[in-house]
């Protein structure tokens, strides 16, 4: 059980690191250069305290070739905390704070409990879910080809400086206008390969840190992640 809870959460960790950048106004003729978007994803990474938006999340299972699709809201708040709250195709929730996670499967009547420190095993993702990651000490990053999509949206590529990352190359797409993330893709070690999408974006909602803990409802299954 300890692999399948780390799998459900490798995603929400990569995207919950990638999501909090975004640029601020970086004009909308063109192209801005690399290294102004890179300052403009840390500027703005760095002034982002939470987010809420709706998301849409599709992973492909290499060797089964299937594509589960599941969809909800996600809350995101500095240092180490998130929610995500699915709601199709079934309910669940994953609960992070800096101290304990807890993936809650109604339809099984169980509550899976791991200590967070063991689910934060990247340290590339640690850094920016704790604040102190650089954008671009971490990653290589350059543009994709091509260098916008058909709405004019920007196309990067970023690869992991380093090796304990998990997955080889990332590929986000930013909003034209509001020069936010609103999609990432990535592929992990195994060769399945994992879409995020967030609409409705919020950022600095001043968040209580209450909304980042769970206490399992009465009669469910309580199980103790490793």
């Amino acid at each position: 059980m300890s692999k399948i809870f780390k799998k459900t959460v490798f995603a929400i960790l990569i995207a919950g690191g990638l999501f909090s950048f975004a640029f601020p106004g970086l004009g909308i003729c063109g192209t801005p250069a690399l290294d102004e978007l890179v300052a403009g994803i840390q500027k703005k990474y760095d002034s982002t305290s939470d987010f809420r938006a709706r998301f849409v999340q599709e992973i492909t299972m290499k060797t089964v070739r299937k594509t589960e699709r599941e969809e909800g809201t996600v809350y995101f708040k500095k240092p180490k905390r998130m929610l995500w709250d699915y709601t199709r195709p079934e309910a669940k929730k994953l609960v992070i704070n800096p101290k304990k996670s807890w993936l809650y499967v109604p339809q099984d009547n169980v509550v899976y409990i791991q200590d967070s420190r063991k689910i934060f095993n990247s340290r590339l993702t640690i850094k920016f879910l704790t604040g102190i990651g650089k954008i671009g000490d971490d990653f290589r990053i350059r543009y994709s080809d091509p260098e916008t999509d058909e709405k004019g949206n920007f196309l990067l590529e970023l690869s992991p400086r380093s090796p304990e990352s998990g997955f080889d190359k990332l590929f986000v797409t930013v909003d034209r206008d509001t020069h936010m993330i609103t999609k990432c893709r990535f592929r992990d070690h195994f060769g399945n390969t994992t879409i995020i999408t967030f609409t409705g974006i919020k950022i600095n909602n001043g968040f209580s840190d209450a909304l980042f803990t769970f206490k399992p409802p009465q009669g469910v299954e309580i199980q103790n992640v490793p």
